[in-house]
């Protein structure tokens, strides 16, 4: 069976996720059901990162196998046909190998969140960036305290409780904070997360930003590892699934 591996966009806010789940329509499902309607097939789509409610994705990449070879650019284009009107678009298809599996092997994910500092709340962005009321943020000072969570650590701090990773134990390989085009953005990449752990540190580095905490607060959280130590989880808004890499 030819197994197809696709770059997907999908702005995450009409959604409860991307796993399939019994209280709402999910990324995963209107894929499974587009590409039904396509072919004629059932299929199960996996994805790379298991986006939660309201996240968006640039470059989220999912697999999943056909009964028929098809080329690639029909796939692309008769799933974004059936994808209509959902906010999700195939950005690229292609034939994968064998055993290609979007999420165990991935070598390493990107994720990117906005924070908008500005006086007026967005209007045009609503729902694709967090807006923190105004409060202008020092994004340096949140660069410096990011500095402490790269690398090999423990990250109970900025874990969710209902993690169920066998380990919070994750090497970050990068986390930095800029200003960019009037905006506070941090990226983050790692082989992969726990669950809310990008929120979860965003949040933290916000209260930097914000001077309610020091720069060495950052790390002191971290090696609390306590997660009653970690700032605000931020909100899905400003999170998005940037690429993958295989």
């Amino acid at each position: 069976m030819p197994r197809y591996k696709v770059t997907i966009e999908y702005d995450g806010g009409p959604f409860v996720g991307w796993q399939r789940q019994e209280n709402g329509l999910t990324v995963q499902q209107a894929l499974e059901e587009a590409v039904a309607a396509f072919t004629g097939e059932t299929v199960v789509v996996k994805g790379a990162g298991r986006t939660d409610s309201g996240v968006h994705a640039l470059g989220q990449v999912a697999h999943f196998d056909l009964a028929t070879e098809r080329t690639t650019d029909v796939v692309r284009d008769a799933l974004n046909a059936h994808l209509r009107p959902h906010p999700i678009a195939i950005i690229s298809a292609e034939r994968a190998a064998d055993d290609f599996d979007a999420r165990f092997s991935a070598v390493r994910r990107h994720y990117l969140y906005r924070l908008s500092d500005r006086r007026a709340p967005p209007v045009i962005e609503r729902g694709r960036v967090w807006w923190v009321g105004g409060q202008v943020l020092a994004e340096g000072p949140m660069h410096e305290a990011a500095q402490a969570l790269v690398g090999n650590h423990d990250f109970t701090t900025f874990r969710s409780a209902d993690c169920q990773a066998k380990s919070p134990v994750k090497t970050l390989d990068r986390l930095d904070v800029t200003r960019e085009d009037g905006e506070v953005v941090v990226r983050a990449t790692a082989r992969s997360f726990l669950h809310n752990q990008v929120r979860s540190m965003v949040g933290a580095l916000k209260k930097v930003g914000e001077g309610r905490w020091p720069v060495a607060a950052v790390g002191e959280a971290l090696e609390a590892r306590d997660h009653s130590r970690s700032g605000p989880v931020a909100p899905p808004d400003g999170l998005y699934l940037v690429a993958v890499d295989y």
